[in-house]
C-alpha cells in the first residue's frame, strides 16, 4: 500500500504537532474549527497538526442528505434526541457521534493536495486500525455491508474468526483544498445506543436503508476500553511514524 504513500506523507511532515482540545467549542464551532485550521495551513500559518477532542452529540449529514425531501423531519428527530444536525462540507451519507467519540483531525499543508488524496484514505485507515489492534480489537479496513455512512475505508471490529457481526467503528472523510487537506476520523469508542437510535430515525426520514447492527463502538467489543485510551493508542501509533510533538490547543485560538 501504503509504503510509497507512507514515505510521501512521513517526507511531508517531519514534526506533527499534537493539540489536544480538552473542551467542545459547541457542536457547530468544532465542525468549522477544523475548515478554519485548514485555511490556516494552507496559507502557511500552520505547520502539520493532529487535533484530538470528543465532541457534543451531532448528527453530520452528508450534502446530498440535505437535498432529500426528507431532511427536515431527519433534522427535527436528531434533535428532539438531544443531537444537534450539521451539514459538512467532507464525506457521505449522515454520521453520529457525541462524547463518547474521539474526533481526530489531521491537517497538512501540501502544494499538491490532491495527489495521494485515495491514498491517503488506505493509509490512514490502516494507521487506525493497527491502533484499535493494540487495545486487543480485531479491527479491520473496509465497508461491511449496510453500514451507515458508507465508505471504502472504514474501520470495522468483530470477534476473532467471525467475519458475521462486525460492527463500524471508525468513519473517515477528507477535505482537500489548494495548498492543504484535512483528513477527519471520527472512533466511536463508547456509549453506541444513542448513536444507533439517532441514525436509525434519521435514516427512516430520509429513506434510506441500512442495517443498525452494523453500528457500534470499541467497548462494545473491549469493554474496559474508553476514550483516554483510544486517544493514546491513536497518539502512539502516530509516533511510530512521525516525529510527535505536544501543542497548546489555546495557543490556535484566535
Amino acid at each position: 500500500m501504503v509504503q510509497g504513500i507512507e514515505e510521501t506523507l512521513v517526507e511531508e511532515a517531519p514534526t506533527l504537532t499534537v493539540f489536544r482540545q480538552q473542551e467542545s467549542l459547541g457542536a457547530a464551532e468544532d465542525l468549522e474549527f477544523g475548515l478554519t485550521l485548514l485555511q490556516e495551513a494552507r496559507s502557511g500559518r500552520l505547520g502539520p497538526t493532529l487535533r484530538l477532542y470528543r465532541p457534543r452529540p451531532t448528527v453530520a449529514f452528508g450534502q446530498r442528505d440535505e437535498k432529500l425531501p426528507g431532511f427536515p423531519a431527519a433534522a427535527e428527530a436528531c434533535r428532539r434526541l438531544g443531537f444537534e444536525p450539521l451539514v459538512r462540507k467532507a464525506g457521505g451519507r449522515a454520521a453520529a457521534y457525541h462524547e463518547g467519540t474521539l474526533v481526530v483531525d489531521h491537517i497538512e499543508p501540501n502544494a499538491d493536495a490532491i495527489a495521494g488524496a485515495k491514498g491517503r484514505f488506505a493509509y490512514f485507515g490502516e494507521l487506525l486500525a493497527g491502533a484499535l489492534r493494540s487495545l486487543g480489537v480485531h479491527a479491520g479496513v473496509g465497508e461491511i455491508p449496510g453500514e451507515y455512512c458508507p465508505g471504502e475505508f472504514s474501520v470495522h471490529g468483530g470477534r476473532q474468526g467471525t467475519p458475521e457481526g462486525r460492527i463500524k467503528l471508525i468513519g473517515t472523510a477528507q477535505r482537500v483544498v489548494s495548498g492543504g487537506w484535512l483528513f477527519s476520523s471520527v472512533v466511536v469508542v463508547e456509549d453506541s445506543a444513542p448513536i444507533r437510535e439517532v441514525l436509525t430515525v434519521s435514516y427512516e426520514a430520509l429513506g434510506l436503508e441500512w442495517d443498525p447492527a452494523t453500528a457500534g463502538a470499541v467497548n462494545d467489543l473491549v469493554p474496559h476500553v474508553d476514550v483516554p485510551a483510544v486517544e493514546e493508542a491513536i497518539i502512539r501509533a502516530y509516533g511510530d511514524h512521525w516525529a510527535v510533538s505536544d501543542g497548546d490547543f489555546r495557543t490556535l485560538l484566535p
